[in-house]
């Protein structure tokens, strides 16, 4: 391993870069703290756990059929044209949340499957824009690491935001606030000149899309386990932190969470790793199982928040490298689709955990559903000892700069490398 010279502050110089990951940041802000805002919703109303873990589950779902959709869409008709459209019906969504309350059960499951289904692909966007904004591989793959780590920024500073403007005013407001500050950054990006230019490469008619590829569905298969993962420990922190007598305790625990993983992403980011990045994820998920499992002791608050931190150190990592095993395997002309399936799948593994967590808090208590985080981990790195000879051949070694039709100030400026361009050779 090499220290990497300049690190993320190279990537942030390019034109547009700072720009389209702060704006898909905060775009994806109401995506990120949707579990969290919906258990507090719920509990503020008068419903049960089970109820919460149901909303949750539903919003979860919705969102995991929406991305790949979504993502479909921008591949074949660009960013702006989906993607604003798309965020301004989620926020309605969660504005009809509000207003109908818990009272109406079946309004309220309505109007999260609406604001999950229409929550708009910027990651996968953002994922699609990196080739034609840097060029050279090795600031993609960069790139991808810096991503993972400002995604645990906003896990980090989210659930506090949520948890300070639920102490300011309700957990009805900060549903509203939070979605109306997504649709803001939805807008950055969409109008901001790579988003406008971006095109996706002509792609084979094929009704499977990116789940063709046997690589893409290996990955897809352990990352489901660890959406699982995340998604039990979003209500087991819950029920913690109500068992200590303290509300703000959930929202530190989820805190302490990212910021683990954010230590994690930026120590991973500052190398340069040799070899192939599917044995290196095999690693990484196997290390970020372990460190799940302290969590089921359930100790007193000071030392369950330090093993909150701990059980994130390897999150931003494994998601960092998985980006990059997403880019060898997702087939040409299915980036944006390809990435938007990753979002998915984890997002129906925490949709399962949520949903699975809540009757485990009520049947056999805390320590039980944390439990269920350590073997969904372990359950994570077996798909992948299981798939290895899929992930064995990827379908290419480079991002897909290649799957990009773009007129950027970068190619503009004659900065994109060769080898990163319009001739996909599979």
């Amino acid at each position: 391993m090499a220290a990497k010279a300049g690190g993320y502050a190279d990537i942030l110089r390019a034109p547009h870069a700072t720009r389209l990951l702060v704006g898909t940041l905060i775009g994806r802000l109401p995506n990120g703290t949707a579990p969290i805002a919906i258990v507090l919703f719920t509990r503020a109303e008068g419903g049960s756990y089970s109820l919460a873990g149901a909303l949750a589950a539903v919003y979860g779902v919705a969102n995991a059929i929406g991305q790949p959709l979504l993502g479909r869409a921008v591949d074949l008709r660009g960013q702006p044209r989906v993607q604003l459209p798309a965020a301004l019906l989620s926020a309605l969504g969660m504005v009809l949340l509000v207003l109908v309350g818990t009272g109406a059960p079946l309004l309220a499951h309505a109007a999260v499957a609406v604001a999950g289904l229409f929550t708009p692909p910027l990651e996968g966007g953002l994922r699609a824009l990196w080739p034609s904004v840097l060029g050279r591989e090795d600031r993609v793959h960069r790139a991808y690491a810096m991503d993972a780590v400002a995604q645990e920024v906003m896990f980090t500073v989210g659930p506090l935001l949520v948890t300070l403007l639920v102490s300011l005013w309700s957990p009805a407001a900060a549903l509203l606030v939070i979605n109306a500050i997504g649709v803001l950054g939805a807008l950055s990006v969409v109008l901001s000149e790579p988003s406008r230019a971006w095109r996706s490469a002509p792609r084979e008619a094929h009704w499977l899309g990116a789940l063709r590829s046997p690589g893409l569905l290996a990955l897809l298969g352990s990352f489901f386990f660890v959406g699982l993962a995340l998604g039990s420990i979003t209500v087991a922190a819950l029920a913690y932190a109500e068992g200590h007598g303290r509300e703000s305790v959930y929202g530190w625990l989820m805190a302490a969470l990212g910021l683990g993983a954010l230590i994690g992403g930026t120590v991973y980011g500052a190398r340069q790793w040799a070899g192939a990045p599917e044995r290196r994820l095999r690693v990484l998920v196997g290390l970020l199982a372990l460190g799940y499992l302290p969590l089921a002791l359930t100790p007193g608050v000071a030392a369950m928040t330090a093993l909150a931190a701990l059980s994130g150190v390897f999150l931003a990592p494994a998601l960092a490298c998985a980006f990059i095993v997403v880019d060898r395997h997702a087939p040409r002309g299915t980036v944006t689709e390809a990435f938007s399936w990753l979002v998915t799948t984890f997002g129906v593994g925490a949709a399962v955990g949520t949903g699975v967590a809540g009757p485990v808090v009520e049947l056999s208590g805390t320590a039980a559903s944390f439990a269920v985080a350590g073997a969904a981990g372990f359950a994570a790195l077996l798909v992948l000892l299981a798939t290895r000879r899929a992930l064995a051949v990827p379908l290419r070694t480079a991002p897909h700069a290649d799957d990009v039709v773009a007129t950027s100030e970068n190619d503009r400026n004659g900065t994109v490398e060769p080898g990163f361009s319009t001739g996909h050779q599979a």
